[in-house]
């Protein structure tokens, strides 16, 4: 059971009956100063498996546990040396951290304070490198539909890698045997060490604004690991994926492979390599142009062959030979149309007076003049008008009758209607 003492010296933090009792902050702060005194527990070496990692993204410390089969112990990174670490440990990953331990007061536990990690079987570069390719890889940076093609017959070369080293040496020569007509410029750079990334970059973006190469070549000679990690970092990755220009990547020997490696437009293996894809080789492409010339100048004389034939051949026609030929069919076939024309319109001329002839006889025939002739007459009244009947006209009436020969005026003295009407 827990007995509480209560002392008459409210808030002096001791107790009457127990004057030498430790406060727990002052127990921790002795734990700890035991702990910090030990030199066996600083600079020492510690092998387990991480978990419960923790990126603390705002003050940039890893937090995370060590474990094996039998125990565990907290354990921490600060910003200072988390920042040195070529890869991010994963929960998972078997490590040896380095570092020291100590009690954390305020909360009565001890704890690593880590100051450096190794991960245990594979090297911290090679799993830094294959995290930096998972994430760049699937941000599609390394995708092959976003490469660029090399250009045919390039005249301006960029070069950048150090102006010291064999690599560049083995590039120019190389050029100037395989395609002189290129100009070469070398953007000297670093190709190693923290300094080496930077100059990389601005190497890149020299080309890209000045447009003053139409390829680029970046790289180096081989080397471990660590020597060829400036082509590993994040940024001449980047650089390199942003080019406008087509880049072709040449770092280390046939089996080294870096992250500029996939970014590039191009691998090549070794800068030599690299040299002879990015031109062609001068003597195959003057025997191409050669042949080309030759083929063309066989197609134009056969294309002149075949026209003088045709020349020769409508120059021998008669047409031209004896134009007289020409004229003396032409006025035949003339005066053959005129004939046919003439007897066209003949013909057309009797057809309409035939068809005028029948229609003049339908006319005749219905004439009523034609009647007279027969000994009939016709009686107009003065207004002009045809006297149809005996109602048409009244005693005093003034009429010509029409017959054959004439007309004869009278006047009407009676009219008598048909008794049988």
């Amino acid at each position: 059971m827990a007995v509480v003492y209560y002392s008459d010296k409210q808030g002096a933090g001791q107790n009457d009956r127990f004057p030498d009792a430790l406060t727990v902050t002052q127990l921790n702060e002795f734990m700890k100063r035991m702990i910090d005194a030990s030199p066996r527990l600083s600079g020492l070496y510690v092998r387990g498996e991480i978990s419960n990692f923790k990126n603390h993204y705002a003050t940039g410390h890893w937090y995370f546990t060590l474990k094996d089969e039998g125990s565990q112990i907290a354990a921490v990174m600060f910003r200072s040396a988390a920042a040195k670490m070529k890869f991010v440990p994963e929960d998972g990953m078997r490590v040896t951290a380095r570092g020291r331990v100590s009690a954390y007061v305020r909360g009565g536990s001890y704890q690593l304070y880590a100051d450096g990690m190794e991960p245990d079987g594979v090297g911290a570069l090679y799993i830094a490198f294959e995290q930096l390719k998972r994430r760049l890889e699937a941000e599609g940076l390394f995708d092959p539909a976003r490469k660029k093609p090399l250009p045919k017959i390039p005249t301006r070369i960029g070069i950048i890698t150090s102006p010291t080293g064999a690599a560049v040496r083995d590039m120019i020569n190389v050029t100037g045997r395989r395609f002189p007509y290129a100009k070469l410029t070398l953007w000297p750079s670093l190709v190693q060490g923290e300094d080496a990334p930077p100059q990389l970059c601005e190497g890149l973006r020299y080309f890209n604004e000045t447009k003053s190469a139409n390829v680029i070549i970046i790289g180096r000679g081989g080397g471990s690991m660590e020597d060829l990690w400036a082509f590993n970092d994040e940024r001449v990755v980047r650089a390199v994926a942003a080019s406008s220009i087509p880049v072709i990547s040449a770092v280390g020997h046939e089996t080294d492979f870096t992250l500029c490696d996939f970014a590039a437009d191009q691998r090549a293996p070794t800068p030599s390599a690299a040299a002879e894809l990015s031109v062609p080789d001068g003597e195959t492409l003057k025997r191409q142009i050669a042949h080309i010339v030759t083929r063309e100048a066989d197609v134009l004389r056969a294309m002149i062959r075949s026209d003088r034939q045709k020349l020769n051949a409508l120059g021998s026609r008669r047409v031209l030979t004896d134009p007289h030929y020409f004229i003396d069919e032409r006025r035949m076939t003339l005066d053959l149309l005129t004939d046919r024309l003439a007897r066209a319109g003949e013909n057309r001329i009797e057809s309409r007076k035939a068809a005028l002839a029948a229609c003049a006889g339908k006319l005749s025939a219905l004439d009523p003049l034609s009647v007279l002739s027969r000994g009939y007459s016709a009686v107009y009244r003065e207004d002009g008008r045809l006297v149809r009947s005996v109602d048409d006209v009244k005693p005093g009436d003034k009429v010509s009758f029409r017959t054959v020969g004439g007309e004869a005026l009278c006047s009407v003295e009676e009219v008598k209607e048909n008794q049988g009407r």
